[in-house]
């Protein structure tokens, strides 16, 4: 049975050459040669809607670039299709789709080109601004237009892409540079701030009002010619260092203006009388009213003269080493209570023991800070004349901490 584009020989059904190509096999004869031959052109009528199909979505949609593989895997799958029909006007119209394609692609592809160079001077002229927060942000926006900008041709493809990124590059490596070159400014400027919170400590033990005082003028100039540092790290720093010098001066200021004076043997009077009670004090376990009270006994202490006779200076460690005592207990037991809740609940030898293990580990952290203060306090060159009392006087501190602690568990082993 012949057909316009096929024929059947041999019970098969075969599909005429077409653009050079050979007759091909399409089938074979399933029923009768009608409906077989109704069926293969059934099948070319599918094929014909699919053309029609590709040719509405191009002239519908924006981005017609996008059909082009669509449209080249529909044509060539025609060479190849089990139908019987004309097959070549539809290749005809599809390579007219093809080049009205391609002119479109070459179109766009210039002016993405175009788009493209222009985002590239963008980012070359943003690639030395050191305006970082700014300029970050510039450069988003850019990384964002270029993603969004189209193809250009692939022979200058990777020539344009290395030119914007070398750009956007060059500007996140000064930034990450400078970032890092700030982190560890930031890290020495945290030791110089550390520093004078320690020349803060230790003027505030001075014995001497006026020294104590001059090196706090020389410390708090120094730490506002400090460079920047997190706030975060500053802050706690800046606590410690502001209320150290605000004592520093109050205590100056009370030297200029020394109130009442006070007779000599009404000043050893006063003083042993405190230091009497401070001892009493020391010797009992720590609660709230005993803390109180130890406030208001020192309180009584700083309104007594700067100046005191000889006599008083022996009492006058003591009541410092016994003020120590009261409130390393008070500490001690603020620290107990939060490790253990349930630590009144214990029996008492429990109680004791937990007391006991805690004050050795803070008493074994003490005694090696002073070893090594020891140690290194020979390594520091003087650059100040108030440098090596300060340093004796931090020693005498370290040491003091610890003769604490020794004192309170000698009183927990009598218990």
């Amino acid at each position: 049975m012949d057909h316009p584009y096929g024929y059947i020989k041999d019970n098969k059904v075969f599909l005429k050459g077409f653009l050079g190509k050979p007759d091909r096999e399409i089938g074979e004869v399933k029923e009768d040669e009608a409906s077989t031959i109704a069926y293969f052109e059934d099948r070319f009528e599918q094929i014909k809607e699919k053309v029609e199909k590709l040719k509405t979505d191009i002239q519908e949609n924006q981005n017609k670039g996008s059909f082009l593989m669509k449209l080249i895997h529909l044509r060539d799958s025609l060479y190849a299709s089990d139908a019987l029909g004309d097959f070549v006007p539809l290749i005809e119209e599809l390579n007219q789709q093809e080049n009205y394609l391609n002119e479109i692609i070459q179109s766009n592809r210039a002016k993405n080109l175009e788009i493209k160079k222009a985002l590239i001077q963008e980012a070359e002229a943003l690639k030395d601004d050191t305006d970082w927060k700014q300029t970050t942000e510039a450069f988003k926006d850019l990384k964002m237009r270029w993603i969004k900008t189209g193809p250009v041709e692939k022979e200058i493809q990777e020539e344009i892409e290395a030119q914007f990124n070398d750009a956007v590059q060059h500007f996140f490596e000064n930034r990450r540079h400078y970032y890092e070159g700030m982190a560890l400014q930031a890290e020495e400027n945290i030791k110089v701030y550390e520093a004078l919170v320690v020349q803060a400590r230790e003027a505030h033990d001075l014995p001497d009002a006026k020294m104590a005082f001059e090196i706090s003028k020389r410390i708090q100039k120094e730490w506002k010619a400090a460079g920047k540092v997190p706030a975060e790290k500053r802050q706690p720093l800046w606590d410690e260092f502001s209320r150290l010098n605000n004592r520093i001066f109050s205590r100056y200021k009370r030297t200029l203006n020394p109130g009442p004076q006070m007779h000599p043997r009404e000043v050893m009077k006063k003083v042993e009388t405190l230091t009497e009670e401070i001892k009493k004090l020391a010797s009992k376990d720590s609660s709230y009213e005993l803390i109180q009270r130890a406030k208001e006994i020192q309180q009584e202490w700083r309104k007594l003269p700067p100046r005191k006779p000889k006599e008083a200076n022996l009492l006058a460690r003591s009541f410092q080493f016994f003020s120590d005592v009261v409130f390393e207990k008070a500490f001690l037991n603020k620290l107990i209570h939060n490790k253990y809740p349930d630590f009144d609940s214990k029996s008492q030898q429990e109680q004791d023991h937990i007391r006991t293990s805690l004050l050795k580990d803070l008493l074994h952290r003490d005694q090696t800070e002073y070893e090594t203060a020891q140690d290194n306090s020979g390594n520091f060159r003087v650059q100040t004349g108030d440098f090596e009392i300060m340093m004796k006087k931090k020693l005498f501190g370290l040491k003091r901490k610890v003769d604490v602690k020794n004192h309170i568990l000698k009183q927990l082993s009598q218990k």
